[in-house]
């Protein structure tokens, strides 16, 4: 990663992931309400890992008034559609009291990254919750693709190396730009991608290209070993 190594913490399995992750933000969220004077802007992430974090979250706050949800990234498919992160937020992450900002259901990467952008406006992102391909990809930047290249904050993905091919996902800058990221890693299959993403920043492992600082990254012992 950029700049030096992130903080790495190493626990048993998913569920512990999930669980420290769920003290991780929650902590997160109530300083950034504070510092903020009652605001947290908080981007998600989609798949198996943050579904078991969004569970723990719904277990143990039942107020998110003041906090600002994001979507990290998200498949060209309708928000009722199984592949949907959106979906999987409203499903996972009920957050009563919470603004939770969507991008629209339809439209080309193009359309839909220019209207969720112009909802992100220039806001920092408090936190940014992440998960970490095969492929050491991060949201939807995937390996060499041109969308690591785009300034924009919402940038269009095209030509994705897994199904749907087409995605609009927060750009590197403004993951770069976040006060705060976790990564939450898990299963064996993601070992070799652990260590991309550690290691020297590489356009064949985009998520190595965040800063180091900031960074946590949450791994359960098959990730690590």
């Amino acid at each position: 990663m950029k700049n030096g190594e992130p903080q790495l913490v190493v626990v048993a399995d998913p569920a512990a992931v999930a669980s420290l992750a769920a003290e991780l933000v929650l902590s997160a969220v109530d300083r950034a309400l504070e510092e903020r004077g009652g605001r947290c802007d908080l981007a998600l992430a989609g798949g198996t890992t943050p579904g078991l974090l969004y569970d723990e979250l719904t277990k143990q706050r039942m107020d998110w008034t003041g906090v600002h949800l994001w979507i990290g990234d998200e498949r060209c498919v309708p928000h009722d559609h199984p592949d949907s992160n959106v979906r999987l937020a409203y499903e996972r992450l009920p957050a009563p009291g919470a603004v939770m900002h969507v991008p629209p259901p339809e439209g080309t990467p193009e359309v839909r990254a220019a209207a969720y952008a112009a909802q992100l406006k220039n806001y920092v992102l408090d936190l940014v919750l992440l998960g970490l391909g095969e492929d050491a990809h991060t949201a939807s930047l995937f390996p060499d693709n041109p969308g690591i290249d785009d300034p924009r904050p919402i940038v269009p993905v095209h030509d994705a190396p897994k199904p749907p091919p087409e995605r609009i996902s927060l750009g590197l800058g403004v993951l770069s730009a976040a006060k705060q990221r976790i990564f939450l890693v898990t299963g064996a299959g993601k070992r070799d991608a652990l260590k991309l993403m550690l290691g020297e920043p590489s356009r064949h492992a985009p998520s190595s290209l965040l800063p180091a600082a900031g960074t946590t990254v949450l791994a359960d012992r098959d990730a690590h070993s």
